[in-house]
């Protein structure tokens, strides 16, 4: 276990990065539960890879996401609903991972969802060069249908009661303390729980960043 300054634990995530071996794109994997601080990780991280020379393409799980009416079929606040109904993990595999995985063609799209419309989009098609990197945060991204996928696995970890005050912060310009807390309270951290019970994401990460202090994170790097 290590504890570092910021920039050392970005420094530590390119290394591991760099030390991927594959003849396809880099897909790495930046899991961890809403508000923990893995999307502005993974930015940052994108961020240092470019300034090292790598192409990276950054992209996220809420552009994923099944339209409203059915990621909400049973309700607004379930945990379940947020679990099992939420993404469009067949999407993502066709138009990203595997067409940047082993034998893709590396012709990618980034999305197949548009928040201003909440409809299903057609992202442009682009070409990965096959040094390329792929910086994808979002939740449940360790989850059996994906888990195979990734070629380096991160986990951002938070106390889940601070992410609650992350996400009030976050998102008061929006939404009100009560609206934030009652989303956190009984749909995100029950589907985080749910999901912490039956894949134990930590357990399947190369690396597990540990992120209540965000300015002198800890982090763990396993080998598989």
């Amino acid at each position: 276990m290590d504890r570092g300054t910021r920039d050392e634990v970005l420094d530590h995530l390119a290394a591991a990065v760099g030390a991927v071996a594959v003849a396809h794109p880099t897909r790495v994997a930046v899991d961890g539960p809403p508000a923990a601080g893995k999307t502005t990780l993974a930015d940052e991280l994108a961020v240092v890879l470019r300034a090292r020379g790598r192409d990276v393409i950054r992209a996220t799980i809420d552009d994923f996401l099944f339209p409203r009416a059915r990621r909400y079929l049973r309700g607004e606040y379930s945990a379940e609903g947020c679990y099992f109904d939420a993404h469009d993990y067949d999407g993502l595999t066709r138009v990203l991972l595997d067409p940047l995985g082993p034998g893709g063609d590396r012709r990618f799209r980034h999305a197949v969802y548009d928040h201003a419309t909440d409809t299903a989009r057609s992202a442009p098609v682009a070409t990965a060069p096959a040094d390329a990197v792929l910086i994808f945060d979002g939740v449940f991204l360790l989850r059996p249908e994906l888990i195979g996928r990734w070629d380096l696995r991160v986990f951002v970890s938070a106390d889940l009661d601070k992410t609650v005050d992350r996400a009030v912060i976050r998102e008061r310009a929006v939404s009100s303390r009560a609206d934030v807390e009652r989303r956190w309270r009984e749909r995100y951290i029950p589907a985080q729980r749910l999901y912490f019970a039956t894949v134990r994401p930590a357990e399947h990460a190369d690396v597990v960043v540990h992120n209540d202090e965000p300015r002198r994170p800890v982090w763990v790097s396993r080998t598989r």
